[in-house]
């Protein structure tokens, strides 16, 4: 009976070619989409998964409120003497490993001399925390030892080659020599962070570096990423009851004796949160969201839905077709549960069919999926037995959910009609099919708009004015050892007429406003503590100019006057925050730290951080004389002569800066780099829009073939009567397109709702304006318009008397 089922299934599958292919296509598209969705979801809920103790290790964060109690700063570091107390006040953690991001640092051996951006400090216990595999070298002791390194093979690969690196030494930055004393394995990519050099962090406790007493009583430095591992079973929530009284143990000094626990909070995130959940002010690389994956799943489901209404669609359409096929099984005693069985069985073979092809074509897709995604993800991911499981079951559902309908619907054909030829597929097959459309071309129309908006916001944030000019300027990690003679540096930079103006910074516009050491005003006599949170940039008096700052008020900073280290510039949002205008403000005495002085100048308001973040309170400070704040040059070049600045500048660099590498990029592109999660989901929606709006004509294609097929006679009739093309092609076409028009009624509701949810991230955005909604709907009217003339210009033209040569 089995074979029976499936000889008949696969005969009508080949009989019926044009809407088998059609079935086998939408749902093969549908499958794909799913898998490769699947295997980015699968890949964003992996992070950090690898580790033996995942379950168990929890990274410290430390938020920062006001003087009103609001959160102003949240960071994924703490300051380093909560390592050096933790263990003793808390003897309930089994373990713990603390890491420093040492940034951008030179590192040499022998001739050559490369800058490294993944070079961080460790400490001895980084291996027993995190799952790490060492090559070469021993896990117990290889961090033990100050001036210590470990390294990745591919890291240890570009200095040594093919050499052992072991016992090897490495220059950094031109002043510590390193010894080699482990190769690891580089961290997977699916690794919230991934260090390609660690030095021993007890290499810190030299007193040139950073020193033991500072260690033990820095709190300001919040630069130290801190993982506890905990016992198994031990909950963290109680230990996180007992840190405000921790902090009010230790730091009531840092508070003038008042509640630290009323100012900063420690918080315990889990390892495996930190990819899809962690969003602080600062962390160890780019996190995802969670939303994101949420998103693309109801994406995936949404697309695979589409295709199984195009199958329940046209597997009801054609009942007619096999009325009589169904007649005859009846009365030779077919039941209506194997009529059902048999119909489910094609259903599912068809499904069977498309995961096949699904499979494949994903496996073709991968490489594109991660160029567009920057993921890594592995073919082999459909090897994992959840995805196995989907795949072998998925068909079975999927067959099942999308034919169950048109089983039960021509299982109930009367044998006596049927073979009479009088069945009519019903005016409830026909309502379902046309909710079917409205369903499909719903979802469509919502990842159309949905589109529009994500690359309308993109545009915005590239075109809009930042308040600075931030075109052209090239800039370069500042190292402390130029600072005797940058001026210099600088005078010889801008000998070349290609190089218009310099200036340091700690900071650089599209870098996080993180820093803040609390500013006072004067009150009476005395200076009052300002409730306002203002973030500090030390800048220069070139880095006004090169970024083209316009001052409201003042003058900017000037050799000119040997007051200017005691002096400030604010930008206007500031003035106001402090209860001044932005004439008024010149002039005020100002404490910002422990400098008091007073405001010489007042910038224009400008976008500092990313279009995410709100314009905030700033103020520009002078470094002290050896500009030991600075960490960037930036160096505006004349556009036209762009390679031959960057020529000039390298030679200046090589010329005073011989052992430290020459490494340029520009701010336009950093700041581009900013928004990369958008243009990632601007391009997946935009494929996916397609894909889904392509399934949908797929459908919609071969419901309107199956329905002029069954007007042929009618079509021939009104011919002979004197219809004309035109009036048989709106007449055939009408229908349908009321269809789309009544699923861009339900669309556009829905997707203005979840696009304005969306654009709430953005602290500046472009709305979303009437007629973004407007031309969605009149593309998916085209494109079915399109689709469905295809058909109908064709029966339009066809000869009448061939169709009505039977009657």
């Amino acid at each position: 009976m089995i074979r029976n089922y499936f000889t008949t299934a696969i005969r009508n599958l080949l009989k019926h070619k044009f809407i088998s292919g059609i079935n086998l296509f939408g749902l093969t598209i549908g499958f794909s989409c799913c898998l490769l969705i699947t295997a980015y979801v699968l890949q964003e809920l992996s992070y950090d998964r690898y580790n033996k103790n995942a379950g168990d290790i929890y990274r410290i964060t430390r938020t920062f409120n006001n003087q009103q109690g609001v959160v102003s700063l949240t960071l994924a570091t703490v300051s380093p003497p909560f390592g050096y107390y933790l263990p003793s006040e808390f003897p309930e953690i089994k373990n713990m490993t603390r890491l420093v991001d040492m940034g951008q640092a030179p590192l040499r051996y022998q001739e050559k001399m490369l800058n490294e951006d993944h070079l961080w400090f460790g400490d001895e216990h980084f291996f027993e925390v995190f799952t790490a595999n060492l090559q070469k070298g021993d896990p117990k002791t290889a961090l033990a030892n100050p001036y210590s390194v470990v390294m990745t093979r591919e890291t240890a690969r570009k200095y040594f080659g093919e050499e052992d690196p072991i016992n090897k030494i490495i220059r950094l930055n031109n002043q510590l020599n390193l010894k080699v004393t482990g190769i690891y394995e580089a961290l997977p990519s699916n690794a919230h962070m991934h260090p390609g050099l660690l030095v021993s962090f007890n290499t810190l406790r030299d007193s040139a570096i950073y020193g033991e007493k500072q260690l033990q009583t820095n709190w300001g430095n919040n630069s130290f990423f801190t993982y506890l591992q905990l016992p198994p079973g031990v909950d963290p929530k109680k230990i996180e009851a007992r840190f405000p009284a921790f902090l009010d143990k230790h730091m009531a000094d840092q508070y003038g004796g008042g509640k630290p626990s009323d100012f900063t909070k420690l918080s315990l995130q889990k390892l495996t949160d930190i990819h899809l959940y962690s969003h602080t002010d600062y962390e160890a690389e780019a996190n995802s969201d969670i939303r994101r994956v949420y998103i693309f799943s109801a994406v995936a489901f949404f697309i695979l839905l589409i295709a199984c209404i195009n199958y329940m669609n046209l597997a009801t359409a054609r009942a007619s077709l096999r009325a009589r096929e169904i007649g005859v099984r009846k009365v030779i005693g077919a039941g209506k549960k194997e009529l059902i069985l048999q119909f489910l069985g094609e259903s599912v073979l068809i499904s069977m069919l498309a995961v096949l092809l699904a499979i494949g074509i994903f496996v073709l897709a991968v490489p594109l999926l991660n160029e567009l995604t920057g993921q890594q993800i592995s073919r082999s991911i459909v090897l994992q037995w959840p995805v196995m499981t989907t795949l072998i079951v998925a068909p079975v559902i999927v067959g099942v959910l999308s034919g169950i309908y048109p089983a039960l619907f021509m299982s109930g054909f009367q044998p006596i009609k049927t073979l009479k030829g009088l069945i009519k597929t019903g005016k409830g097959g026909l309502t379902l099919r046309k909710a079917l459309v409205v369903g499909q071309f719903t979802i469509s129309i919502i990842l159309i708009i949905t589109t529009a908006v994500v690359y309308r916001q993109l545009k915005y944030m590239q075109e809009k004015s930042l308040g600075f000019n931030r075109e052209h300027v090239a800039y370069m990690t500042y190292p402390n050892s130029l600072g005797p003679q940058f001026e210099s540096f600088k005078h010889e930079l801008l000998s070349n007429a290609a190089c218009l103006s310099a200036g340091r910074s700690s900071r650089i516009p599209s870098d996080r406003l993180l820093d803040d050491m609390g500013a006072a005003t004067l009150s009476g006599d005395s200076m009052k503590p300002s409730n306002t949170d203002i973030k500090y940039v030390a800048a220069d008096e070139g880095f006004l100019e090169t970024y083209g700052l316009r001052m409201v008020a003042g003058r900017n900073f000037s050799k000119e006057f040997g007051t200017d280290s005691s002096g400030f510039i604010i930008n206007a949002t500031a003035a106001k925050a402090l209860g001044w205008t932005e004439t008024n403000a010149v002039g005020k005495a100002f404490k910002y730290g422990l400098v008091r002085g007073r405001i010489i100048g007042v910038v224009n308001d400008f976008n500092f951080e990313s279009l995410h973040q709100s314009i905030v309170p700033m103020v520009f400070l002078l470094s002290p004389s050896n500009g030991n704040q600075y960490n960037v040059v930036s160096v505006r070049v004349n556009g036209n002569q762009v390679n031959n600045a960057l020529q000039h500048i390298e030679a200046v660099w090589k010329k005073y800066l011989p052992e430290q590498p020459f490494q340029s990029a520009f701010v336009d592109d950093k700041f581009s780099k900013l928004y990369h999660t958008e243009q990632l989901q601007g391009s997946l929606f935009t494929i996916f829009a397609d894909i889904a709006i392509f399934i949908a004509c797929l459908g919609l294609l071969g419901l309107s073939a199956f329905s002029i097929n069954q007007r042929v006679k009618e079509i021939g009739i009104r011919k002979v009567l004197g219809a004309s093309t035109g009036s048989i092609v709106q007449l055939l076409s009408k229908e349908f397109l009321m269809l789309v028009l009544i699923a861009a009624v339900f669309a556009i509701p829905v997707a203005w709702w979840a696009m304005h949810q969306w654009l709430q991230d953005f602290a500046y955005r472009s709305g979303i304006p009437w007629w973004i909604l407007v031309l969605a709907a009149l593309i998916a009217t085209i494109v079915a318009l399109g689709t469905i003339s295809v058909q109908a210009i064709k029966a339009a033209l066809a000869n009448p008397v061939k169709s009505l040569r039977s009657e």
